[in-house]
């Protein structure tokens, strides 16, 4: 057997592609008792450096959490600009977008998913980290998101 890639096999969070933020956060705390969370903006190119299929993107993404145990569920409504998140709503709508996975080394885990045939499709940064979404839909059915946290 294989060495496990990313050293961890703890998913983190399951991201989730919707239309309406508002609608469907309400949906989900009233579904699971609790507050609806903040829906709050990503950061824009200057802060966030999102790059998308190797060149940079001013995309950018409404997004609402929530903290369920040891598991985050993650609501993402895009906006119009070329992104992972814009081609998923338009092409299979909403739905579960990808899971993730907190890792040490985000560079090096890239560089060894890539020589396996998955490849980085966004990258981006966010305040106390930065995130790389790797193409494992051939292999895995699911988009996987590496989280490195400061």
């Amino acid at each position: 057997m294989e060495k496990n890639i990313l050293n961890t096999n703890v998913i983190t969070q399951i991201g989730i592609m919707v239309k309406d933020i508002e609608k469907t956060s309400q949906v989900f705390a009233n579904f699971f008792g609790v507050e609806t969370p903040e829906a709050f903006w990503t950061d824009e190119l200057d802060k966030a450096r999102t790059e998308y299929k190797g060149s940079s993107t001013k995309a950018r993404a409404r997004l609402a959490f929530f903290n369920m145990g040891s598991l985050q569920l993650e609501l993402i409504q895009p906006d119009e600009n070329p992104s992972t998140w814009r081609e998923f709503l338009d092409e299979k709508g909403e739905g579960v977008h990808h899971i993730a996975f907190e890792v040490k080394g985000l560079t090096e885990k890239i560089k060894i998913m890539e020589s396996k045939n998955m490849p980085l499709v966004q990258k981006g940064e966010f305040d106390g980290g930065r995130y790389a979404y790797m193409d494992t839909n051939n292999d895995l059915k699911v988009i996987l998101e590496l989280l490195e946290i400061d």
